[in-house]
C-alpha cells in the first residue's frame, strides 16, 4: 500500500492513495491552516468508519441479508497531551433492510471489530472501543 502527501499551500496538503484516490487535508486555523480540509485524525476516524462499514456489509451480503443502507456514527475521544491518540472510540451502527436478522447484523458488527477491521484493531491498542447496533426495517 502507498500514499503521497503533498504540501498544496500553507498547511493544506492533498493526499493521493496508490488507487489514485485524492483528498484535502488541512490543519485548524489557530495553528495556520484555513479549514479547507479534514484534519488528519478525522481522516484516521472516517476511515475506521468506512473500514469496518465495508466489513459489515461484505458479511452481511455474504449472508443474503437484504441491506438497504448501513451507517456507522463514530465519535471519539483524544488524549489531552502529545501525542493525543484516541483514548476512547464508540460507534453506533444502524442498519436497514426488509426483514433483516438482527442476530446476523449483531455478528457482523461483533466479527468486523474482533476479526476483520484493521483500523479498529491497530486503534483499540490505545482507545477503548465500543459499539451499539440499530437494525431498522425498510
Amino acid at each position: 500500500m502507498k500514499a503521497r502527501i503533498k504540501l498544496s499551500e500553507g498547511m493544506t496538503f492533498v493526499a493521493e492513495s496508490g488507487s489514485g484516490h485524492a483528498v484535502v487535508s488541512d490543519a485548524a486555523p489557530d495553528v495556520g491552516g484555513r479549514n479547507l480540509g479534514a484534519r488528519p485524525m478525522e481522516l484516521v476516524l472516517m476511515g475506521t468508519g468506512a473500514c469496518t462499514a465495508i466489513d459489515v456489509m461484505h458479511i452481511l451480503r455474504k449472508a443474503r441479508q437484504p441491506v438497504t443502507d448501513c451507517v456507522v456514527e463514530l465519535d471519539a475521544d483524544r488524549a489531552e497531551t502529545d501525542p493525543k491518540v484516541f483514548t476512547a472510540i464508540r460507534m453506533r451502527y444502524i442498519v436497514t433492510g426488509r426483514g433483516l436478522d438482527p442476530a446476523q447484523v449483531e455478528r457482523a458488527v461483533k466479527l468486523s471489530k474482533e476479526k476483520y477491521c484493521s483500523a479498529t484493531i491497530m486503534l483499540a491498542a490505545t482507545a477503548a472501543i465500543t459499539y451499539d447496533v440499530e437494525v431498522r426495517e425498510a
